[in-house]
Order: C-alpha cells, then sequence, then structure tokens
C-alpha cells in the first residue's frame, strides 16, 4: 500500500505571524489584523484572540465587542507579499506538481519526489524547517491521499503541527470530526444537516446516499463522497498550460438581486463555454466565486460523474451552487461573481437519451456574434447596469 502523497500546507495565521516579526511585544497576547471601519472584517487573528471567538470574515465592529483588549491592526499587504513569493518558491523545490490555493496555503504531489526528499511525511518536516529558518514563522501540514482530506488533517494539525492520514484511514480520521470541518459544509448547511441528526462527518458518511441526495440534490452525492474521503480532483501544476476557465464579473455598486445575479452567471457560463469550445476541451469541475464587501471571498465547487462543457451544463452546476452558497450567507449584496471550470480534457461527451444538439446550435451562433462583434455584443437585459466589470480569468 502507498504512502499518502498529497500535502496541504498552511501558513499559521500568516498575517498576524508577519506583524509579530516587526511587532515580537506582541507575542502571546490577542492580535487582529484586518479592515477597520462600519463595513470592515477580519482578515486573520491569533489564537490568543481566536479564544474569544474572533476568526475571520467576522465583522469587525464583532470582533471588537468580544475581544476589545485586542490590538487591532490594518491589513499591510506590501510587508506579507514578499513572504508569500518565499513560501511558494519553498514549496516548488520539493516537487513542481503545486497548486496555489491563496497567499498562505497550497496544495502539493510529492509522489514523484521520494527519491530526492523522502515520503510525504519527511517532506512535510522539511517544508515545515525550512519556513521557519528562511521566513521566521510557522506551517501546519496535512499529509493525505487526496486534496479533501489533506486539508482537514492541516486544520487538525494547527498550529504548528504534521498531521499524517494513511492510505485507507481517510473514513475513519474524517468520522469523529464535526461536520462543519468538511469543505464545502457552511453554517447553513450544518444547521440542515443537523436537523436530520448529522453532526458529525462520519454521521453524514453512513446515511444513504439516496436519502441525502432526496434532501440536497447533487450536493448530497458529493457531501456522501466527500465524507467517506472520497475526493478525485488531482492536485494541479500552477505554471504552464491553464488548468482552469472562468469569468467574472465585479459590481461598481454591491448587487443583491437574485435575478441580475442569475443572469451574469447565465452570461459566464455561456463564455466559459465558448472558451472551452475554442480550447477543444471539456472539464469534470464546476467553480463558483463570490465576494462580499469589503473582501470576504468564498468558493464553492461541484464535481461530477462525467465531463460538462455546454453553457446549460455550467449554468445549471453554477446556479445550484449559488442558491446554496448564497442563502448561507443570508444573501447578502455581492461584490463579485463569477463562475469556471476546472479539471479539464479532451471531451468525451455521449447525447444522452433524447438530447439534440439545438443547445450546441443555439451556443454557437451566440459565440459566432461574440467573436465578431465583441464580448457585449448579446447580453441579457438583467444583467444590463452600469458599473460592473466583466473579465476573463484562469
Amino acid at each position: 500500500m502507498s504512502s499518502p502523497s498529497v500535502l496541504h500546507v498552511d501558513l499559521d495565521a500568516f498575517f498576524v505571524a508577519m506583524e509579530l516579526l516587526r511587532r515580537p511585544e506582541l507575542a502571546g497576547t490577542p492580535v487582529v489584523v484586518g479592515f477597520d471601519g462600519p463595513r470592515g472584517v477580519v482578515s486573520t487573528a491569533s489564537y490568543e484572540a481566536r479564544a474569544f471567538g474572533v476568526h475571520s470574515a467576522l465583522p469587525m465592529v464583532q470582533a471588537k465587542r468580544r475581544c476589545p483588549q485586542a490590538t487591532y491592526l490594518p491589513v499591510d499587504f506590501a510587508h506579507y507579499a514578499p513572504a508569500s513569493k518565499r513560501f511558494h518558491a519553498i514549496l516548488r523545490d520539493f516537487t513542481p506538481v503545486c497548486e496555489a490555493a491563496g497567499t498562505d496555503e497550497a496544495y502539493l504531489d510529492v509522489a514523484g519526489s521520494g527519491r530526492l526528499f523522502g515520503d510525504g511525511a519527511t517532506i512535510a518536516g522539511l517544508i515545515r524547517e525550512r519556513v521557519r529558518a528562511e521566513i521566521g514563522i510557522t506551517a501546519s501540514v496535512g499529509v493525505a491521499t487526496n486534496k479533501l482530506v489533506a486539508k482537514v488533517a492541516s486544520d487538525a494539525a494547527k498550529p504548528d503541527g504534521i498531521c499524517v492520514v494513511a492510505t485507507g484511514e481517510e473514513a475513519a480520521f474524517l468520522a469523529p470530526r464535526p461536520v462543519r470541518e468538511l469543505p464545502m459544509v457552511g453554517a447553513k448547511l450544518e444547521e440542515r444537516l443537523a436537523a436530520l441528526g448529522l453532526r458529525t462527518i462520519g454521521e453524514v458518511a453512513a446515511w444513504p446516499v439516496e436519502a441525502l441526495r432526496a434532501r440536497l440534490g447533487r450536493m448530497g452525492e458529493e457531501l456522501h463522497a466527500r465524507a467517506q474521503g472520497r475526493f478525485e480532483a488531482p492536485v494541479l501544476e500552477s505554471r504552464g498550460t491553464a488548468k482552469s476557465v472562468s469569468r467574472e464579473t465585479t459590481f461598481g455598486k454591491d448587487v443583491g438581486d437574485r435575478g441580475r445575479l442569475r443572469a451574469i452567471l447565465r452570461t459566464q457560463a455561456e463564455r466559459v463555454a465558448r472558451d472551452l469550445a475554442n480550447s477543444g476541451l471539456a472539464a469534470r469541475t464546476v467553480v463558483l466565486k463570490l465576494r462580499f464587501p469589503p473582501f470576504e471571498t468564498l468558493t464553492r465547487s461541484w464535481t461530477g460523474p462525467g465531463q460538462v462543457a455546454l453553457a446549460d451544463e455550467i449554468f445549471e452546476a453554477g446556479a445550484e451552487l449559488f442558491e446554496r452558497a448564497w442563502r448561507e450567507e443570508g444573501e447578502r449584496p455581492v461584490r463579485l461573481i463569477g463562475v469556471g471550470v476546472m479539471n479539464l480534457g479532451p471531451p468525451a461527451r455521449q447525447l444522452r437519451l433524447g438530447e439534440t444538439f439545438e443547445a450546441d446550435r443555439l451556443a454557437d451562433a451566440v459565440n459566432a456574434l461574440r467573436d465578431r462583434f465583441g464580448e457585449d455584443s448579446v447580453r441579457r437585459a438583467t444583467e444590463m447596469e452600469d458599473g460592473s466589470v466583466s473579465e476573463p480569468s484562469g
């Protein structure tokens, strides 16, 4: 049985840790880094501040009520950026298969690095040593057979630790943990699961998948697989050929109208589908991105049993992700919305029973107009409003 080779490396309270390098007198005290003001939110809190219930994305006003004795510092990206760049350079010294997940975290697949550096656990230790020596801060690492379990393991290792989940032990490792620790489970979904008597990941894994599907739709199937420790998305090498295609729209004024957001999502899905068609690719995973003011960003993803390539398929999955995520966030106004696809490959699509090529032909006609007259030559009336900026990314 092979040893686990997927790592999730996460810098511990990164912004706070960087502030403590230049303010060592604050070590061991509650420290909060974030954006101040009536709509400001916490970016990072020290573990001492977390003991008072202060956490990332918490409104700053609430944070000051919960922990008035903390030291509150503004975000200083210029101070953090060189350390983030050095962190990712350290990771790439161990494997080119390195997928950045933010300024302070990344996934690695070190299956091909064993002869040079040792097994996954050994490499995790070497990475932590270099982060401490070269940057002066600490990192926690989860080591497992896939990204999902590695992410939960790195959270379990915090702060400043390593957690290795042996091959074949994924479900047993996850089982006793609160369901909220499973990536994709937010506050609202946690409440829905609790109403069903499902409070641990193991209880979700033990429920019949048909019952979860009946209550949660396609998300129920994904949730059931993840609760059992099954997750197929590979670690994606960040450099080289694009590994994803996405479209985003940033609003000049926050938008809270469901109809407009869904219309924009559909147009984005059409443009992503066009990019896939132009590249001769199809995708396995659909990703939704939402940003709330001022800079609070969340992503949700869905991986199906087969490929998606048509606009309707991408929109259907993206809209379902949007409805759940937006509902979980109290349907707050949105600053940015985006949809994208990952896990790209050559298309291998068959027509379903009763399916025709009408949707393909309509999409081809719309794409032809946009190719000839520009991106905005065909738009839905409900998405049109001054102040929004659409842009591709990938």
